[in-house]
């Protein structure tokens, strides 16, 4: 018969680890042989490819294994023509007459952690091999003892497509023929233990099932036309620094519904929000996490599917053209992208191949407290380079600009959220992770190296040194950082009642002590408007004329104040509720004139800063910031001066309290005409619009008197 009691064994019980070892085309003696395993099958033809009959094979076993010789000349595909005992016919070409797709230097970039096109190379890929098309599988798994592809094209059934293991590098794949767009799947994969894992979603899977369904999809390359080359040119020459960069950010499930209640798709989404983000000026979008995750009120952090946009908004392809339509009308998208974690869902990567494969498997190392998650190890070169081929990833296939970073303090700390005896130090006895600085190093490289114009951005809320500097000065090579102790510190100054804001002066001057340490984004963002921290609007005190003023008076302030902007959706026309995933933004408020004000504010702001390179040429250096009134504590006010080399000075002045200060005496930078280019006392934001008339005139030495607005802000700029 040609096979021992052992292998047919081994195939019927699944736990053949070299199938290509029995199944399939082989040589014997003077010819050749083959070998199917097609469960239920009572008889078996095999034929050539152009469907000439080469021998009929014999049912060796009554499970469905068949075997025998067949009539070839050299070895080749065979397809299968299987008849069942109900009549039914069924056929196939045999994935196990065909070689390998991935080659040996696929095993040496792998292993040596340094293959840069990973997502090429792993998860389901649509080829022609050897003159078939189909679908080639490959995953990582080093400790499995058998891994197989299911879906409804093998029936589910993991003995049916066992895969090739590459011993060297630990990967798994084969060639299914005739396997295509569409086809879900899964990995079922029997651990070193012998048991068989929870079926396992495709780590480098490209589409995912809308959840609650987890099966990954077999899907082509997005064939999307992109028409942004003139964007994409303009953010590789520039300089992010010295740009105007005012981001809107959104969660893509919430910012609006359609009328039955359910997710917009991307379609719908780019019809209705990039023209918003145009029309209120915004130059960037950025999205919560869109890569695929299962549990809605994650709000994406929880992401199962690093390499696919999520189902809840459509196909892949629609995110592209989402990305293709925001950059023809000249704004960027940016995503929240999550390496610092992964949730334990058991068909994710928790536990892969039966080992602690992307995790730490001490769970003092691998396991957050937080958010009751896991680990990446970052020091496994394979999980770092899955990690950095993700982010290369997005950039390529989707052309997106930026990639948000979250959580990278949690990833910094051993001790993170850890009290003592629940964490491991360094081999230096330190609580730095070594291991994720040399990540983080390593994915900041790669991606600026490959993708000008695309920049890093870190949600880091400590003090550690560099974070937005380059790795050859020994930064962690960001390209910007946002700025948390500006959120905390205003938030909390503003939270206070006016009069007791006097004796806090120094929660606004203390920022601009370390404002240009590093390249700072100033974010509003979604963590401070849920869990009971109340809207924007909420935090600040008083009636809601003075709610909305102070509201008002910030925004000027911080759009004046050194730094790139980010305001999470909603607050640009003062949501009065805190943000919900679960439904639509408030839409409605804007039929009152108090929200539409502050939604003009915004939009206006957002002109001001992009026309004024005052206001954003310097963000990032002293040069473009000095204060003008560090010291009027007792009045609450604060008055600084941007400036550019070259274009006129502009002057902020913010004041906290609801008086009306007439006849302010301050020493402007120089004398001269200073036009009054924002007010946020303007009747036409909802404000008692006091002012200047629209000019403040300051003697020789600069000295002038200016109308200062109860809980506003002014901009004057020097008009020569």
């Amino acid at each position: 018969m040609g096979l021992t009691p052992e292998q047919i064994a081994r195939l019927l019980e699944g736990r053949e680890d070299d199938p290509f070892a029995t199944l399939g085309v082989h040589p014997a003696e003077k010819g050749f042989t083959a070998c199917v395993f097609l469960p239920d099958a009572v008889s078996v033809e095999a034929c050539r490819l152009d469907g000439r009959a080469v021998g009929a094979l014999d049912r060796v076993h009554p499970a469905g294994l068949f075997f025998g010789k067949v009539a070839l000349r050299k070895r080749q595909p065979l397809r299968y023509r299987a008849t069942y005992a109900d009549g039914g016919e069924y056929a196939l070409v045999d994935p196990y007459s065909f070689g390998p797709v991935l080659g040996p230097m696929d095993d040496y970039y792998f292993a040596e952690g340094s293959h840069a096109r990973l997502f090429d190379k792993m998860g389901a890929h649509l080829i022609t091999h050897e003159g078939v098309a189909g679908t080639h599988f490959a995953v990582w798994a080093p400790n499995a003892a058998r891994v197989s592809v299911v879906g409804d094209f093998n029936r589910w059934d993991g003995r049916r497509a066992p895969m090739r293991r590459r011993q060297d590098a630990g990967i798994w794949e084969i060639f299914l023929p005739e396997v295509g767009v569409g086809s879900a799947y899964k990995y079922e994969i029997v651990g070193p233990d012998g048991k068989v894992l929870p079926l396992k979603a495709d780590p480098f899977a490209f589409r995912s099932e809308l959840r609650p369904a987890t099966a990954s999809i077999v899907a082509a390359v997005p064939a999307h036309d992109w028409g942004d080359e003139r964007h994409r040119a303009y953010w590789e020459r520039a300089d992010p620094r010295r740009e105007a960069i005012s981001v809107y950010e959104v969660h893509a499930g919430s910012w609006q519904r359609g009328e039955d209640g359910n997710f917009l798709s991307w379609d719908a989404l780019a019809h209705r929000l990039i023209p918003y983000v145009v029309g209120m000026g915004f130059t960037h979008i950025e999205f919560l996490p869109i890569s695929e995750y299962p549990y809605d009120p994650s709000w994406g952090y929880q992401t199962t599917g690093l390499y696919a946009p999520t189902a809840r908004f459509g196909d892949p392809e629609g995110f592209a053209r989402f990305v293709d339509g925001a950059h023809r009308a000249g704004v960027g998208v940016i995503l929240d992208w999550v390496p610092a974690h992964f949730p334990t869902d058991a068909h994710g990567l928790a536990h892969f191949d039966g080992t602690a494969l992307y995790e730490h498997a001490d769970p003092r190392k691998g396991f957050h407290p937080d958010w009751n998650t896991a680990i990446y190890n970052f020091g496994r070169r394979e999980v770092a380079q899955y990690l950095v081929n993700n982010a290369l990833f997005w950039a390529e296939r989707y052309h997106v600009d930026g990639l948000r970073v979250d959580a990278v303090a949690s990833m910094l700390y051993l001790d993170y959220s850890r009290k003592e005896g629940e964490w491991i130090p360094n081999s230096q006895g330190g609580r730095e992770n070594v291991e994720a600085v040399d990540f983080l190093r390593q994915m900041n490289k790669a991606l600026y190296g490959t993708h000008a114009g695309v920049m890093t951005i870190a949600e880091e809320s400590t003090s550690w040194p560099k974070v937005s500097h380059p790795v050859h000065e020994g930064g962690l090579g960001f390209g910007f950082k946002w700025n948390m102790g500006f959120m905390h510190d205003t938030l909390r100054y503003l939270a206070r009642d006016p009069v007791h804001r006097a004796h806090h002066h120094d929660d606004i001057t203390f920022g601009l002590l370390y404002a240009f340490t590093e390249n700072f984004v100033l974010a509003l963002s979604h963590d401070e408007v849920v869990h009971g921290k109340a809207s924007l609007l909420h935090k600040m005190p008083g009636d809601d004329w003075q709610k909305f003023a102070t509201l008002r008076a910030y925004y000027a302030m911080m759009w004046g104040y050194p730094g790139k902007k980010l305001l999470f959706m909603g607050q640009e026309f003062a949501q009065r509720a805190e943000w919900s995933e679960a439904r639509a933004l408030d839409w409605h408020l804007l039929d009152h004139a108090p929200h539409r004000g502050v939604q003009l504010l915004v939009s206006d702001l957002n002109r001001l800063y992009r026309s004024h390179p005052a206001l954003h040429a310097r963000d990032c250096e002293p040069e473009g910031f000095e204060w003008v009134l560090v010291d009027a504590a007792a009045d609450s006010v604060f008055a600084w001066v941007r400036r550019a080399p070259g274009l006129s000075p502009i002057v902020v002045i913010s004041h906290f309290t609801p008086t009306l200060r007439h006849g302010y005496r301050m020493r402007l930078p120089s004398g001269g005409r200073w036009r009054e280019i924002v007010n946020s006392d303007a009747a036409d934001y909802g404000g008692s619009g006091a002012g200047n008339m629209g000019i403040v005139t300051a003697d020789e030495e600069g000295w002038a008197n200016v109308t200062i607005p109860p809980l506003a802000t002014l901009m004057l700029e020097l008009d020569y």
